[in-house]
């Protein structure tokens, strides 16, 4: 009679034991489960689809604020601005605030280092994704449109190939103006060693992407920086990856590298395909050239 009784004490210390376990086993992995649920239930719900922007080498998060201006003077609308600097340490500065209810703010990423150079191309597209999660992580949105001017164009192409996987996050619409995809090479027969690493990862471009790249000729070849073959050079890696892909040119006084993003064309195509979330004209094909000249 002893031994049966330490027997079912023992089976009960055992089964109490195990009990106690699977509650200690299943707390961390409930909370991370309803962590992660409201996470993605926020962003589902989401009714945010921002506009994150990256300027060219040189330029600092300040480069956007007069297209920021103009187009909310333009067009009457009041979109709000939150400019972030990532520093060499991987760490984030931030001037701006985004306004409660805004659905379609701006987000501007520059860099502590923003020089030219395939190396520190690299290196800021690794800042850039750091910026990138901070504010997806903020905000929860579950789609987004972009802008690159110039290098940003590059950092934009880097990430895509090698950061963005996050299935729950679709990018919209690209815009890129005067992006160098093939550096100062004129002839796009002659690859760079960084356009042969961008075409090799090219895959990695999502699909359901739509691409509109803006060259400026205001010498004909070039937009007194950047040629024309180069920015055309951007074809080899979207072009029959993403959804659609447009090349549109400039021409005029204000087709000058750094001049185009305050012409009144480039503000109108701006407005229309990025912040107006826009498609491609159902009559042309998924990849043409357009020629725009300037007022």
């Amino acid at each position: 009679m002893h031994t049966r009784t330490l027997r079912k004490n023992k089976n009960f210390k055992y089964l109490v034991a195990m009990l106690l376990f699977f509650i200690i086993l299943g707390i961390p992995s409930y909370i991370w489960t309803r962590k992660n649920v409201t996470t993605l239930a926020g962003r589902y719900n989401s009714p945010m689809t921002p506009i994150i922007m990256i300027p060219g080498s040189s330029a600092s998060a300040n480069r956007f604020d007069d297209l920021v201006k103009t187009v909310n003077n333009k067009y009457g609308e009041h979109h709000s601005l939150l400019k972030l600097t990532v520093h060499t340490d991987d760490s984030i500065t931030y001037s701006g605030k985004i306004r409660a209810n805004d659905t379609q703010p701006f987000f501007v990423v520059g860099f502590q280092n923003n020089a030219d150079g395939y190396s520190n191309i690299k290196k800021q597209a690794r800042w850039f994704n750091i910026a990138f999660n901070a504010i997806k992580k903020r905000y929860r949105f579950n789609s987004f449109n972009a802008l690159g001017h110039s290098n940003g164009g590059l950092i934009w192409t880097m990430f895509l190939e090698n950061d963005f996987n996050d299935s729950n996050l679709n990018i919209n619409q690209l815009l890129t103006v005067g992006t160098p995809y093939n550096f100062e090479e004129k002839n796009t027969s002659n690859h760079t060693q960084m356009l042969n690493d961008l075409i090799k990862k090219r895959d990695k471009i999502p699909n359901n992407m739509t691409y509109y790249s803006i060259a400026g000729t205001q010498l004909y070849s070039d937009d007194g920086i950047v040629p024309l073959g180069s920015v055309d050079a951007g074809k080899y890696i979207y072009e029959g990856k993403a959804k659609h892909y447009t090349l549109i040119t400039l021409t005029g006084n204000k087709a000058q590298h750094s001049d185009m993003i305050a012409s009144n064309q480039f503000i109108t195509i701006f407005h229309q395909y990025i912040i107006g979330n826009g498609v491609n004209n159902p009559n042309s094909p998924d990849s043409k050239q357009s020629a725009i000249a300037s007022q």
